[in-house]
């Protein structure tokens, strides 16, 4: 699986999310940011991420994710940074 795989996966379950995904084929590196992560703990939009992945870390394609959720709101803080 690459990069595209997994934003393609990503992108259809959240529309509206910015995604940024890097990897090697098994390990990846996200940065999402959606509104869909308001009033969320960081727990709970790890859940949504996983959820979406589900499938593809259940079977081994993926063994690997590490990942950075933002709201925009967050995310524009961060830059500004």
């Amino acid at each position: 699986m690459n990069p595209d795989d997994i934003k393609a996966l990503l992108a259809a379950a959240l529309p509206a999310c910015e995604i940024q995904v890097e990897g090697d084929g098994r390990h990846f590196n996200l940065v999402l940011v959606d509104p869909v992560f308001e009033g969320l703990r960081t727990i709970k939009r790890q859940q949504l991420v996983y959820g979406i992945l589900n499938e593809e870390i259940a079977s081994g394609t993926i063994h690997a994710v590490n990942m950075l959720t933002f709201t925009p709101a967050e995310w524009a803080d961060r830059r500004q940074s």
